[in-house]
């Protein structure tokens, strides 16, 4: 089967949103949406679900270092079972602990101020998310 998902990185602000080429290996940053409201997010997410022909949603989930959920956490999770409702999607978590921190370390590798560029951090924590599903599914017993 031909995989076919957004990643999100959910956040007060912004969504980060990533995909995956045809063959389900390698997650990329897309986009990032500037949330404005309910039925403007749901747009910008349907526009791409309908050009990339998006079957599952994979969102990140934002667990306490502990493991546990607390209020963001709960949040994202409200917005995620919302949007794949209204976008008639499968729906997917992974945990989220850490990519945005990993996703400011790259750019500062890379010679980019993540001060700067908060949408690209949101897009690339996004790819992360997607990329340690799609990771996670290879390597899943059949």
């Amino acid at each position: 089967m031909i995989v076919a998902a957004l990643g999100l990185d959910v956040g007060r602000k912004r969504i980060g949103v990533a995909g995956c080429d045809r063959t389900g290996l390698i997650a990329h940053g897309i986009t990032t949406i500037i949330r404005k409201s309910w039925d403007q997010d749901m747009a910008a997410l349907q526009e791409l679900i309908v050009i990339r022909e998006v079957n599952v949603l994979v969102v990140g989930l934002p667990f306490n270092m502990d493991g546990s959920i607390g209020y963001q956490a709960k949040q994202v999770q409200k917005f995620a079972y919302g949007a794949a409702k209204h976008l008639g999607l499968d729906l997917e978590f992974m945990d989220e602990r850490l990519t945005s921190f990993e996703a400011e370390q790259m750019m500062q590798n890379a010679g980019i101020s993540p001060r700067e560029n908060k949408a690209l951090i949101d897009r690339k924590a996004a790819a992360l998310i997607l990329q340690q599903w799609l990771e996670a599914r290879r390597h899943k017993p059949k």
